[in-house]
């Protein structure tokens, strides 16, 4: 069964890091196009980062330029999101989510179909 795992969420104090993984089962990660989305209830689930498969391009929210990493593990189908420099707005539930496409058209969450089911970030003093 095609599936996707995330781990690595958990409680940090600001300025600290985590680093999210997502374990794929039925994909071939380094085949399409991947993303990390987050969401605070009450508000829209909001793209993260997001790559390309083929060792296509990766590209971040502007939020997230400069201070969170997307990466993949080919050998271990994995992907990875590094998060540094962490803030109290970081706060959320971040999920992985991939579609069939090898490249991300965009980061609209409607194109995208298989999703996690989530790993809490909590970034506090």
């Amino acid at each position: 069964q095609a599936r996707l795992e995330e781990s690595g969420g958990g409680s940090v104090q600001p300025g600290g890091s985590l680093r999210l993984a997502c374990a794929a089962s039925g994909y071939t990660l380094s085949e399409i196009c991947a993303a990390w989305f987050r969401e605070v209830p009450g508000k829209e689930r909001e793209a993260v980062a997001w790559i390309s498969g083929r060792d296509g391009p990766a590209d971040y929210a502007s939020f997230a330029k400069g201070r969170f990493t997307i990466s993949r593990d080919n050998a271990k189908n994995t992907l990875y999101l590094q998060m540094d420099s962490l803030r109290p707005d970081d706060t959320a539930t971040y999920y992985c989510a991939a579609q069939s496409k090898w490249f991300c058209p965009s980061n609209d969450r409607r194109l995208f179909t298989y999703w996690g089911q989530g790993t809490q970030v909590t970034v506090s003093s």
